[in-house]
């Protein structure tokens, strides 16, 4: 994999551009304000500058001095918080980050799981959502198959389709497939990889951050409904991932199940068309 190695040593003085730098002379530098995984979208809220010099040889052609150079580029290693960020480091397109070399664990707030969920061109934004994205879940259907008859009586007449929007803030942990070549933030058109040849191309699956009460939600909804993504703009991403247990489901203990009188108590789908 790629990696920062510099021949000298730098120097960084105080955060945020203020303050002389110890050494020589010393430049604006974008540093990771927070350790940063493998495959993440990097976000303004990941980024801070300092003032940096060179002691001996190192050179600081590859670093960047504006932090709006790196926000959307991809982590194509793990960065150390503190770590300065150069061009050589990151990837352009999440999907030439080969997924081999991502960690054998993903990246989950304690009580939350990982789903897999397919998608398409029309269903998932035209592959435009990629890792460290946030989307939204549209779920379409007939409102008729909210309607139970449990009592043994005539069962309530509605008819008509609705949609609505169920899910927000979802966050993307993984894609796939994904491709073989890595090229760098660099733009020299090489790739890291040793193979000649990249599969490239919309994904089939998108793998999500959810508590497990919200996955059996989603896993109803793709079976009885037709389900659609949008992808948020990146101005109303979270600040920071999870990194907690949501309250409303702390553990995959708290699922209780799922059928079509919970998903309208929760979502009011026969309200929209009148009960």
């Amino acid at each position: 994999m790629a990696a920062a190695a510099f021949g000298g040593v730098f120097l960084l003085g105080n955060l945020g551009g203020g303050g002389a730098a110890l050494g020589g002379p010393s430049t604006t530098v974008v540093i990771a304000k927070q350790q940063i995984p493998l495959r993440h979208q990097i976000t303004a809220a990941d980024l801070e500058t300092a003032k940096a010099s060179v002691n001996g040889d190192g050179s600081l052609e590859k670093a960047y001095s504006n932090s709006a150079d790196v926000v959307n580029l991809v982590a194509e290693i793990p960065i150390s918080k503190g770590a300065i960020i150069t061009s050589d480091m990151l990837a352009r397109d999440v999907n030439l980050v080969p997924t081999g070399l991502a960690p054998g664990y993903l990246p989950l707030a304690s009580g939350f799981v990982a789903i897999t969920v397919p998608t398409g061109e029309q269903q998932g934004v035209a592959g435009h959502i990629s890792i460290g994205d946030y989307m939204t879940v549209i779920a379409s259907g007939q409102v008729q198959i909210f309607v139970l008859n449990t009592s043994g009586g005539t069962a309530k007449t509605l008819s008509g389709s609705v949609t609505k929007t169920v899910f927000t803030n979802v966050r993307i942990i993984g894609l796939g497939p994904a491709s073989s070549g890595v090229t760098s933030a660099a733009g020299s058109g090489a790739t890291t990889s040793q193979q000649s040849t990249q599969t490239t191309g919309i994904s089939s699956s998108l793998t999500l951050e959810m508590t497990q009460c919200d996955s059996e939600y989603m896993t109803w909804f793709l079976t009885n409904m037709t389900v659609k993504y949008t992808l948020e703009s990146f101005h109303d991403y979270l600040t920071a991932p999870p990194s907690q247990p949501d309250a409303s489901c702390p553990a995959v203990t708290a699922a209780g199940g799922v059928s079509p009188k919970q998903v309208d108590a929760r979502y009011h789908f026969t309200q929209l068309v009148g009960a």
